[in-house]
């Protein structure tokens, strides 16, 4: 059971309620009426990145749904809090990718997203058997080159 396709959403809930706050993500992600199952990081090869509106489409009421997610909560009040996923894929389609996930407080939206794409970066070149510093990965375009390998990167 490999995918074919995958599309990308983000969501934010607030309530007292911790379950009822992840509810009120997922309702903001358009994904509560699926059965979430979460599996590891890694992108398939050949998998086709398509958009949250026409992966949606292809998704029934209670459907098991295996992702990637990330997700962070706090009971304090104007607590700021983070999570994002990471993705990195390979210029070879032949070639997985990896995902990442990335929770944390006090840091921004686009700190952590940073932060999860450089995760995902970093265990792409492990595989592929190349340096990856994150202290200079973001001052390069979102297509990037590991030597001879290209590979691109994304965050939700």
């Amino acid at each position: 059971m490999i995918p074919k396709k995958c599309f990308f959403t983000k969501g934010v809930g607030v309530h007292k309620e911790k379950l009822a706050s992840f509810e009120l993500a997922l309702r903001s992600a358009g994904l509560a009426f699926c059965n979430l199952v979460l599996v590891s990081s890694i992108y398939p090869p050949g998998c086709k990145r398509i958009s949250k509106e026409e992966g949606t489409k292809l998704l029934r009421p209670g459907e098991i749904v295996f992702c990637v997610y990330d997700r962070e909560s706090t009971n304090e009040p104007n607590r700021l809090v983070a999570a994002s996923v990471g993705v990195a894929i390979p210029a070879d389609q032949e070639q997985h990718g990896y995902l990442s996930e990335h929770h944390s407080f006090g840091e921004t939206e686009e700190k952590a997203g940073e932060y999860a794409e450089d995760l995902a970066a970093s265990m792409l070149a492990t595989t592929l058997g190349i340096e990856f510093d994150p202290d200079i990965a973001w001052d390069v375009a979102p297509i990037d080159s590991f030597s001879n390998a290209r590979y691109r990167r994304r965050r939700c």
